[in-house]
């Protein structure tokens, strides 16, 4: 009885729709941010031993609060084998034995994301930030163009700072990364080995088509947010007359642009 109530609280917490639910969850958004910031200053560290006991903090405190979401969840077992699931799994085994593994801590950002798209939250924002219901698709794009960027850097820092003299740091990665997506190439930063050679392709392949459209996203939206008064589709094309679902004349607000 004592654990179905706990079980039942936590579900409240993560799923409920009161204040101190969604006080929570954005508590949790604040967490997610603090991994990331950890993983931003960890190169500085190295393998010091305050850095490898804050990884290990970090890796407790994130195996906590993965349990309690699992127990959460009115179908643990389906939550458990998710791909979110998986990533924070392998977050927590490279938190926890940072001397055998790289630190992959970057892909807490994954989760951050995750959370960011919900349902719950996005209810929430939408119900306590008049600004976030206005500016709601821009924030979500800029979200996962930063999320696309911060990944890509990750996985060319953790992959060359050990073998590449040109990327000692976060900010070396970083540079490389939007050098490459941006085509500018200036061509003094090189990735080294057939690795590097192989993720180099793999981001110019990939990664600047991509990296164009999510920039094109927020920079030139082609749709805009605006409730019809009849069947309450929300999203049209910027230049619509018409609602496409019932066909209701639209007065939508421009700029005249």
């Amino acid at each position: 009885m004592a654990t179905s109530g706990i079980r039942e609280k936590l579900h409240r917490l993560y799923f409920g729709d009161d204040a101190r639910a969604r006080r929570f969850r954005y508590a949790l958004i604040g967490f997610d941010i603090v991994t990331i910031a950890v993983f931003l200053v960890s190169p500085l560290g190295g393998h010091q031993p305050w850095m490898i006991a804050l990884d290990v903090a970090l890796g407790v405190l994130l195996s906590v609060e993965f349990a309690a979401r699992l127990a959460a969840q009115r179908a643990p077992l389906r939550h458990l084998f998710s791909f979110t699931t998986a990533t924070d799994l392998v977050v927590i085994c490279s938190l926890l034995l940072p001397v055998f593994l790289e630190n992959l801590a970057f892909l807490r950002i994954a989760r951050a994301l995750r959370l960011l798209r919900s349902y719950h939250l996005l209810r929430d924002l939408r119900a306590d930030a008049p600004w976030f219901r206005l500016h709601e698709d821009i924030i979500q794009r800029t979200v996962n163009l930063g999320v696309f960027i911060f990944v890509v850097t990750s996985v060319v820092y953790v992959t060359q700072y050990r073998i590449n003299p040109k990327i000692s740091g976060y900010v070396d990665a970083l540079y490389f990364t939007i050098t490459t997506l941006t085509t500018t190439g200036f061509g003094d930063i090189t990735l080294e080995g057939a690795g590097g050679r192989l993720l180099a392709v793999v981001i110019m392949v990939v990664g600047v088509g991509l990296f164009l459209r999510l920039l094109q996203a927020i920079f030139r939206p082609n749709k805009v947010r605006f409730e019809c008064p009849d069947c309450a589709l929300l999203v049209h094309d910027l230049d619509a007359v018409h609602c496409k679902h019932c066909g209701r004349i639209l007065q939508i607000p421009n700029e005249g642009l």
